[in-house]
């Protein structure tokens, strides 16, 4: 067997163990987020199962889709900090983020500094989305939240889903390296903007989120 074809079991197994951590943050983000109708469906839609998870063979379209899923969580997270007051970047939580990436995908033999590029591309535009939703909200207070999610909670699935998406990259790495990358991102986009009914502004948000999958 070769070295890639072992490593590739290797993760086989790890994301087994994965897949049942975004099933228990369902049910905790449903629960703390009961009171707030508007982010409740959003959250729900984000932390449903993967749209490609009835496929036999992975590709770019599981990658994609959990990185809209983590986006996302922008939702709760920007209510939160709209009622507390909070401000929207977190520079030490993002570096925990990044460091955390980065030693997972040592662990999984990838290049760590691709994978914490492409996270900071993630951050960026989660980021950017929760700017939007609270400049929306100030503008518009009668569409805003009117309760304010549990922000540990929130965490804790983005943290599950950091997982799940680095595990994709190190299933998928020949591929996101190949001269086929692009096409295939950008069918895996168009794919799961469609299924997941994204507006302009998640469309937007996927784009700077996976512009360095491809390399």
């Amino acid at each position: 067997m070769s070295g890639f074809a072992k490593r590739r079991d290797s993760l086989t197994e790890k994301r087994k163990v994965a897949g049942s951590i975004p099933a228990l943050a369902t049910m905790n983000i449903r629960r703390a987020f009961a009171p707030v109708a508007v982010t409740l469906a959003v959250a729900a839609m984000a932390l449903s199962a993967p749209i490609a998870s009835a496929q036999p063979v992975h590709t770019l379209t599981d990658l994609v889709d959990a990185a809209v899923r983590r986006l996302q969580i922008a939702e709760p997270v920007a209510a939160n900090k709209f009622h507390t007051g909070d401000p929207i970047k977190d520079p030490a939580r993002e570096q925990q983020v990044l460091d955390s990436v980065a030693a997972q995908a040592r662990d999984l033999q990838v290049d760590p500094q691709y994978v914490t590029t492409a996270f900071r591309d993630q951050i960026d535009a989660t980021v950017a989305i929760e700017y939007q939703r609270l400049a929306q909200w100030t503008f518009d207070p009668a569409v805003a939240p009117t309760d304010s999610p549990d922000l540990a909670r929130s965490r804790d699935i983005i943290d599950a889903l950091n997982r799940e998406m680095v595990l994709l990259m190190a299933e998928e790495w020949p591929k996101l390296h190949s001269p086929q990358c692009v096409g295939e991102l950008d069918a895996a986009k168009s794919t799961v903007a469609t299924e997941r009914g994204l507006d302009p502004l998640y469309r937007q948000a996927v784009d700077v989120a996976t512009r360095n999958y491809c390399r």
